[in-house]
């Protein structure tokens, strides 16, 4: 608990819920733009599950980067915490829309990759300052 003596526990949990809206947001422009550029060229259907990663790195890390720079310390935790939200938000959206929807082995590397690099951006954000 002496992590939380500088801040209100409220306010950090908004924090990182806004950290993790902020990364919903960028993953939405992303996946519309995204879309938008597979629609109209001619590139490979084969390439969706490895830019619909690296979309959720790039959503996962900013929203961990934004809320770590208001912080003083512990930048991993808000970022795994984010890393998190994101990951359980992204898997029930997945589990209502897609049909093909299945819990496996890719899932949970998916969900380890999300904390993961929820935590190193939040240490990425913690050191920008």
């Amino acid at each position: 608990m002496s992590y939380f003596k500088n801040q209100n526990s409220s306010s950090y949990f908004i924090d990182v819920i806004r950290g993790t809206i902020i990364g919903l947001m960028l993953t939405i422009l992303l996946i519309l733009i995204f879309t938008i550029t597979l629609t109209y060229t001619k590139l490979s259907e084969e390439l969706i599950p490895l830019i619909n990663s690296i979309i959720m790195i790039l959503g996962i890390t900013s929203g961990a980067i934004f809320t770590s720079r208001k912080l003083e310390r512990k930048g991993w935790l808000s970022g795994g915490l984010i890393g998190i939200l994101y990951f359980i938000i992204i898997f029930f959206i997945s589990a209502l829309f897609v049909k093909s929807f299945a819990m496996d082995k890719y899932l949970l590397i998916k969900g380890l990759l999300a904390i993961i690099t929820g935590c190193i951006g939040g240490m990425i954000g913690i050191n920008i300052k």
